[in-house]
């Protein structure tokens, strides 16, 4: 999406900062989990940690790793991937089990990467038609947002299907949010939330940034991921082959967004979510070290002390 404004952080940010960091989520994919000892040592208690499954996971290993986050004094997240999802009789086992075994009351609903479908559900859409979420006790409910939009997908279809998502909004008991892919772009995402806010949405936003990680793994994830504008900001970053090693801080895309509170506010965006593509310790310090104002104030970022 094409920007029209530019957005400038103010002078002081500091409290804004720390207003805007206070209740960031994180994510983990199961194989990640496995290798981490405890959470806790390095999330503070009741974080929401996001539970990913991409193509071709096991569904029971999200269901292990949502009982061991659960059990370490967290707040996990799974992810439903719908093109992933095998049958209803699947669907039904997963949520009965993480809501059963691990206390799982908030999600995740996607699509899912590319558009293979192993089952009877091509789209977020069809999964929330279920009811399976109503019926065991689901009560927040993320969604995806796309504001660099999507190579799987035209802006058309993502305009439709968030206005359905609406109306299931609208209906249900549960609470929805959005939870956008991450962006390097401040303006993109400003702009993209007035955009859709404009066109009808009602559903709060959480924005995605990318964490703390080396460029040149910036760079991969967001190949990965299709980010137009922002693999544009990566290249002319990674004009120095020197810059590709070193590790990146979302230092002044956090300044400038925090900055912008009045369109925060005004446009329904409530929180943040990080990325962790350079590991989930470092982001998560990082996040933590924000939130204790460890951090100084530089000339249009600031600088974490963690």
């Amino acid at each position: 999406m094409k920007n029209n404004k530019s957005f400038q952080p103010a002078i002081n940010d500091y409290n804004k900062i720390v207003k805007f960091l206070n209740d960031f989520s994180l994510e983990t994919t199961p194989f990640v989990a496995n290798k981490i000892e405890n959470f806790s040592h390095f999330v503070r208690p009741s974080t929401t940690i996001f539970i990913t499954f991409l193509p071709g996971s096991d569904y029971k290993d999200t269901i292990n790793t949502a009982i061991k986050i659960r059990n370490e004094g967290l707040n996990p997240a799974p992810h439903f991937a719908a093109r992933s999802v095998l049958s209803k009789e699947m669907l039904e086992d997963y949520v009965s089990r993480i809501t059963g075994e691990a206390d799982v009351t908030k999600i995740l609903i996607i699509g899912g990467a590319g558009k293979k479908q192993i089952g009877p559900f091509p789209d977020s859409i069809s999964l929330l038609e279920t009811g399976i979420f109503d019926k065991y006790g689901i009560s927040e409910i993320g969604i995806a947002g796309h504001p660099e939009g999507t190579p799987d997908i035209s802006d058309e279809e993502i305009k439709k299907a968030l206005d359905l998502k609406n109306k299931f909004y609208e209906s249900s008991d549960a609470k929805f949010f959005i939870v956008s892919q991450f962006c390097f772009d401040p303006d993109t995402i400003l702009n993209w939330s007035i955009k859709i806010n404009s066109e009808g949405n009602k559903i709060p936003i959480i924005i995605g940034i990318p964490g703390v990680a080396k460029l040149s793994t910036l760079i991969k994830y967001s190949l990965s991921c299709g980010i137009g504008n922002s693999m544009n900001f990566l290249k002319k970053q990674g004009a120095n082959v020197l810059n590709l090693v070193k590790t990146q801080e979302p230092d002044k895309l956090v300044r400038k967004l925090a900055s912008a509170e009045e369109i925060l506010q005004k446009n329904g965006i409530e929180g943040i979510h990080i990325y962790p593509l350079g590991g989930i310790k470092k982001s998560s310090e990082w996040a933590h070290g924000i939130v204790d104002e460890k951090f100084k104030l530089t000339f249009n970022g600031f600088k974490v002390n963690y």
